[in-house]
C-alpha cells in the first residue's frame, strides 16, 4: 500500500482553494483563513507530540525522517497493516496524542508500520500512554480551568 493523499491533506487542500477564490479579508476569506490556520496549528501539534516520543525513545536523529510520509511511501510488509491499524487505533482510543474528535490520519499508519519494523510500536504505545494519558471529559475541563484561572 502506498500513500495517497490523505483526508486531513484533501481538507486542507480543499480550504486553501476556496479561500484563494474568494476576494482577499472578506469576512469570509477571513474565517477560512482563521480555519486554515487552526488545521495546521492542530497538524502540529499532533506531529510535536509524536516526534516528542520517538526522541524520548532515542530516535532523536531519525525522528523527522520517521515522521516524513510523501506520495511514494509504502506500507513496508502488508502483514504489519493490521497491526499498525490496531495500534494507531488503540493511540487514538486510550491515550490523547491526537486531539478529541481527531479523525485518524493515513500518514500516521505509515509512522506506526515504521516503528513496528524497528520493533518500536508497542514502546511508543507506551510512552504515549504515561505522556498523554486519556483522562475524562470533566478531569479535562478541571484542568482548563486551573490553568485559566487567574493567580492569587
Amino acid at each position: 500500500m502506498s500513500h495517497t493523499e490523505a483526508d486531513d491533506d484533501r481538507i486542507l487542500y480543499n480550504l486553501i482553494v476556496v479561500r484563494n477564490q474568494l476576494e482577499k479579508d472578506s469576512e469570509e476569506w477571513q474565517k477560512l483563513n482563521y480555519d486554515i490556520y487552526a488545521l495546521r496549528q492542530i497538524r502540529k501539534e499532533v506531529r510535536s507530540r509524536w516526534k516528542r516520543i520517538l526522541e524520548e525513545l532515542g530516535f532523536q536523529k531519525e525522528a523527522d525522517s520517521l515522521l516524513s510520509v510523501t506520495k511514494l511511501s509504502i506500507i513496508s510488509d502488508s502483514q504489519n497493516m493490521s497491526k499498525a491499524r490496531e495500534i494507531l487505533l488503540k493511540l487514538c482510543e486510550e491515550t490523547n496524542i491526537f486531539p478529541r474528535n481527531w479523525e485518524l490520519s493515513e500518514r500516521y499508519l505509515f509512522v506506526v508500520d515504521r516503528l513496528i519494523a524497528l520493533d518500536a510500536a508497542e514502546e511508543f504505545f507506551k510512552m504515549a500512554s504515561v505522556t498523554y494519558p486519556k483522562r475524562p471529559p470533566a478531569a479535562r475541563a478541571e484542568e482548563m480551568q486551573h490553568i485559566l484561572a487567574p493567580s492569587p
